[in-house]
Order: C-alpha cells, then structure tokens, then sequence
C-alpha cells in the first residue's frame, strides 16, 4: 500500500486523492451492495446472506487495491493512512488529506449502493451493533489489519493485496464484527439495510478500531524493529 513508480511517473496529489477516494467509494458498494442483494437472495438464510457479503467483500478489496494501489497506495481506511504516515511512509500532510477523501468516498459509495437496489438513500441505519464483544472484535480485527499493513508493506509487499482481501473477508467469519475501518464505520450509519450499524453505536466502533490500531503499531514495532 505504497505508491509505485518512480520519480517522474508518481501520481499527482490531486490524482492520488481522487483515486483514494474512488478506491473507497466502490468498497463500500461492495459492502453494501453485496449485503442487500445477498438478504434478499439468501430468502432469510442469515448465513447465506453473509457468506455471499463476505465473498464480494474479500474479492471487490483484492481488486481495488491491485487497481489503484499504484496511483494512492490503496488506503481506503484512515487509520491506514495515519498509520503510515506516523511510521514515514507518507507524508503528514498527505494522510490529513487522503482521510477526508476516504470519508466522502465511503458516503458517496454507500448512496450509490442503496440507489442501485431501490432502497432509500441516507437512511439512517437500525441495525443493533453493541456491547462489549462488538467492541472487542472490532478491536481485534483492526489489531490484525493493521499489524498485517505494517509488516507485509514492507516485507511482502507483492502479497499485501491477497494477504488482506483474505483477511477481511475470513473476519465476516471469525468475529462478531468486520469494519476495521473508522469511515467504513461512519458510512455504513446511513444505509438502513444488511450491513448498516445504528448512528448511536459508531463511536464505539471507532474507539475500538483506534486503540487496536495502536496496539497493532506499538506491538509491531518492537516484534520488527527495523520496519519502524
């Protein structure tokens, strides 16, 4: 999740926050997209339902970050950028402005979605997302991701695509939750369908992805000490 190229064919800023936000857009068409068009195939079968979310997920980020992973680095998450850019991968200013970006981007997707499948747009979700083992899953997928970003952008950087399509995917599974993404978080209050999360419980998604965040960074840090 670095730019690539070299010095003369590096994506402008302008070019690079556009794909950013592009990138982000269509994740959440993937997320919500899938979760509306998997509920309603799925004839009340949860699992089916989140199944067929989770493998459009998983599929969708694979391609995105392949996509544009040489024009933005393939962010698509805030805390990715902030991340990188606290580590010096990024520039400061950069990651203050890829993050906007990202939030207009997953707004604009989530609209998009709902336009496609009919359902109003901007309605504010009802979905029941809470309690402490909401919170300690998010806090552990967002740990994983983002001690994944740090290692393998360096390490495996060829394998970061795959590694993380996989990861996010397999998390619909293995948790209780899958966001890891604080503007995945935000967007997904204003869809009312499969993958929406109620207005009121999104700050503590939010804490949870921020503090594995940085126990991710602090951890990783130390097990690598020459990626810092």
């Amino acid at each position: 999740m670095r730019h690539a190229g070299g010095r003369n064919d590096r994506p402008s800023l302008a070019r690079s926050l556009v794909a950013e936000g592009l990138g982000t857009a269509y994740l959440l068409i993937a997320i919500v997209g899938s979760g509306i068009l998997g509920e309603r195939l799925a004839a009340g079968n949860i699992a089916l339902a989140l199944l067929a979310n989770a493998l459009s997920t998983g599929a969708a980020l694979y391609a995105l970050i392949v996509w544009l992973a040489p024009l933005s680095g393939a962010h698509f998450n805030p805390l990715i950028s902030l991340v990188l850019a606290f580590r010096g991968d990024i520039a400061p200013r950069v990651a203050g402005l890829y993050v906007p970006a990202q939030l207009a981007g997953a707004i604009a997707g989530v609209a998009i979605a709902d336009a496609m499948f009919d359902v109003p747009l901007y309605a504010l979700s009802s979905h029941l997302r809470s309690g402490h083992s909401q919170w300690l899953s998010e806090f552990l997928i967002t740990f994983g991701l983002i001690g994944m970003v740090w290692t393998c952008s360096r390490v495996r950087p060829s394998a970061l695509a795959g590694a993380v399509a996989a990861y996010i995917g397999a998390g619909f599974w293995f948790t209780a939750t899958d966001f890891a993404n604080p503007a995945v978080a935000l967007a997904r209050a204003f869809t009312d369908t499969f993958s929406g999360i109620r207005p009121i419980d999104v700050p503590g998604f939010l804490i949870a992805e921020m503090l594995g965040a940085v126990a991710a960074v602090a951890l990783f840090r130390w097990l690598v000490p020459s990626l810092r």
